[in-house]
């Protein structure tokens, strides 16, 4: 089916991020459409749509936040039943995609259960989807349908442009980010360094950390995709404070924060926490992080959607 035979844009929010979909609907100046979601005694889900999408360009707004496996199963229910009603074509946006970490296998025996969730996701009908910056970026192999992977970077970039941080290192807490964390750095005109982790001997509990690069008497802008835990990010500020960074900033894209995360990056010596809405905060969470700036991902998700729906290039919005 061509674009022009597409009807109206219709926006769902789904359970994980109602927030973060309101944020859209308003960029897009459309409301969401009405559907009804309803959690049985026996936790099954049932959906039931308030107007038909028969032709309709159809969006579900839905990240996969606690509860994960919920939502993952609202979001899968959610697609079949907008397929049953004849929906033109259905884009899933997954601003944070669950399992982005559980893409290979490390040892035998084991799941590839991100495949296995790009599998279920073209089961259920979906025709495209849109996520932002994948744990694993060979992630995107997994899916047959087409879909476009967006990141936060250029938002967060900005965000730090307005500071006068020209004295600054751009720092990954492991070297397994290092490829994103030079794209931070030359985007902000800025060194990079890194934090090398090390087993000693054959004790996989015991870690060596080094860092290659120099911080001392400067500020650092500590750069990830994701913070769950925060063991990560407290290891790095820890490291770089050793040896003698200044003002200590950390940013990431989806803040997972299971605990203790909020409890580690409260007790850090940072100056600000950078993250975005791509998953809601708890406000138990927000209160005791005073020193955390969320950026909305909103405006580019929204604009996303009307380039779809439009037939307009996306990467144009990055100059690619």
């Amino acid at each position: 089916m061509t674009v022009a035979a597409f009807k109206d844009i219709k926006l769902f929010a789904g359970s994980g991020c109602p927030e973060l979909a309101q944020r859209i609907a308003d960029y897009l100046h459309l409301p969401l459409s009405n559907w009804e979601i309803v959690d049985f005694p026996n936790q099954n889900i049932w959906i039931t749509l308030n107007g038909s999408v028969r032709g309709q360009d159809v969006y579900v707004i839905h990240s996969h936040a606690r509860p994960v496996h919920r939502n993952i199963m609202e979001m899968l229910i959610a697609i079949d039943c907008l397929k049953r009603d004849s929906a033109g074509r259905i884009t899933v946006i997954t601003p944070y995609l669950a399992y982005s970490q559980s893409d290979q296998k490390t040892q035998p025996r084991v799941p590839i259960t991100a495949r296995l969730l790009a599998d279920m996701i073209e089961v259920a009908g979906a025709d495209r989807y849109a996520t932002l910056d994948l744990h694993a970026g060979q992630i995107q192999g997994f899916y047959k349908i087409p879909g476009d992977i967006l990141t936060a970077r250029y938002i967060q970039v900005a965000y730090f442009r307005q500071k006068d941080l020209s004295n600054a290192v751009v720092v990954t807490p492991d070297l397994g980010f290092a490829k994103n964390g030079r794209k931070y750095a030359d985007d902000l005109g800025l060194p990079l360094a890194f934090v090398e982790k090390r087993r000693l001997g054959n004790d996989l509990r015991r870690e060596a950390l080094t860092l290659i690069g120099d911080v001392a008497g400067k500020d650092v802008i500590i750069v990830d995709d994701l913070v769950d835990t925060a063991g990560s990010i407290a290891q790095a500020v820890r490291v770089v404070k050793e040896h003698g960074a200044r003002d200590v900033y950390i940013t990431f894209v989806h803040p997972v924060l299971s605990d203790p995360a909020t409890d580690r990056l409260a007790e850090l010596p940072i100056k600000e926490i950078v993250t975005t809405d791509t998953l809601p905060i708890a406000p138990e969470k927000l209160r005791r992080l005073p020193n955390i700036t969320i950026l909305s991902v909103a405006e580019l998700l929204g604009e996303v959607i009307l380039r779809c729906h439009e037939g307009r290039s996306v990467g144009e919005l990055f100059d690619e």
